[in-house]
Parts: structure tokens; C-alpha cells; sequence
């Protein structure tokens, strides 16, 4: 071949080697958006997650929509056969982990759900861990392999009879862990065993930290 037009072949190569990175790139980002968001991507700060009682409670768990589409949202986790949750819906069992819903399309993979681990305090909550099929708990475990057990019906949202495995904490130590949230200025003294189950659950977490950091070194 003539060394011009192997020349000529290797930079049209290379020409199309970065337009497809960039194509590529683009479609994993979901790109196209606007003010710096992806296409259907929801903006989410520290400041988006606050008491986890300031949202309405169903049944075990909260739910908001960051959109102001409650309504709709509502619709879907009271339904007794399910269905998807619209945009902007926020789920959350405990303060310290979050699922929020993107627009369609946003997270193929997840359903478009963002999961989000906090660390919350009295002067707010702070983003420890945010992503889609990546994101492990204080527990060790991957919030996404956990909630991808659920029946299709119920769009990843773990309940009782959803097909997800059993969380090893009871409804009643979850409840402590609602009415204690930090971030409220409106929590009541516990008594003494209620403190004692919570502190049972904060050595827990340790030893999840522990496990955790010690799977990200391996």
C-alpha cells in the first residue's frame, strides 16, 4: 500500500476511533440536557435530602417526588399490583440510604433509579455514595443486587411478598431508626432499650463499614 494512503487510513481510523468515544461517552452520560444535567437527569445535592419525616409514609417507608408529582407517586406505592414510579419519585426505608427516580431512559440498567447513601447529622445530610449498579452499603452489600430481586411489578422497590431478600433488621428497630433521624428537630427521648437495640445496629453498621472498605481493597 502507498505509505501516503496508509497514512491517510490510519488518521481516518483514528478520526473515527474518537467520534465513536465521544458518541459512546455521550450516550453513557446522558448527555444533551441543559444548566449541566444529563437528558432526564434529576439535580441532586446534599441539600435535596432532609428529614425523612418531612415525607409521607407508607406503610414502612417514606416517598416524596422531587418533581412536586406526589400524587402520582403516591398512586404507585399504594397500589396492591404495583406499576412504575413517575419521575422525581424519592423512596426511602432509613435516613441514611435513598432511592430517586430520573427520567425514562436516564439508567436502562436500573430503571432509572439512583440509589444514594447519606451521612446525616443535625446540621444536615451529606452524599457518602451515589450511582446505579455500583453502590454498596454500610452493610457491604450492593443496593442495586439487592433491589433488582424484585418482582418486575414492583420496579425494584423491596417490600414483604416483593421477592427481595429479608433485610436483617426488624420493622420495630427500623422505626427507631425513622423517629431518631438527626436531621428532625422533633425527636423524642428513647428509653433505655430502645437506645440499647440502636446501639446493637450502630456496631452492626462498623463492622459493614469494615467489610466494605476492606471488599474495595481486594
Amino acid at each position: 500500500m502507498d505509505m501516503n494512503l496508509k497514512n491517510q487510513v490510519i488518521r481516518g481510523i483514528g478520526i473515527l476511533l474518537v467520534a465513536w468515544t465521544g458518541i459512546v461517552a455521550a450516550e453513557q452520560d446522558g448527555v444533551d440536557g441543559v444548566d449541566g444535567l444529563g437528558k432526564g437527569e434529576i439535580a441532586i445535592s446534599d441539600s435535596t435530602f432532609s428529614c425523612i419525616r418531612d415525607m409521607t409514609k407508607v406503610r414502612g417507608f417514606y416517598v416524596d417526588n422531587l418533581n412536586g408529582n406526589i400524587d402520582a407517586t403516591l398512586a404507585v406505592a399504594n397500589s396492591a399490583t404495583g406499576g412504575k414510579y413517575p419521575e422525581g419519585s424519592v423512596v426511602q426505608l432509613v435516613p441514611g440510604e435513598v432511592m430517586v427516580k430520573h427520567g425514562r431512559g436516564f439508567s436502562p440498567a436500573t430503571m432509572d433509579w439512583e440509589f444514594f447513601e447519606l451521612d446525616v447529622s443535625d446540621t444536615g445530610s451529606e452524599i457518602r455514595k451515589r450511582g446505579f449498579v455500583d453502590v454498596i452499603n454500610r452493610f457491604g452489600n450492593n443496593c442495586f443486587g439487592c433491589h433488582i430481586q424484585a418482582k418486575p411489578e414492583w420496579d425494584l422497590i423491596c417490600e414483604t411478598g416483593h421477592g427481595c431478600e429479608t433485610i436483617p433488621i426488624t420493622a420495630e428497630v427500623i422505626e427507631l431508626i425513622q423517629i431518631t433521624d438527626p436531621r428532625c428537630d422533633d425527636n423524642e427521648d428513647l428509653s433505655t432499650g430502645e437506645y440499647f437495640e440502636l446501639l446493637k445496629l450502630k456496631i452492626k453498621v462498623s463492622i459493614g463499614t469494615s467489610i466494605g472498605t476492606v471488599k474495595g481493597w481486594l
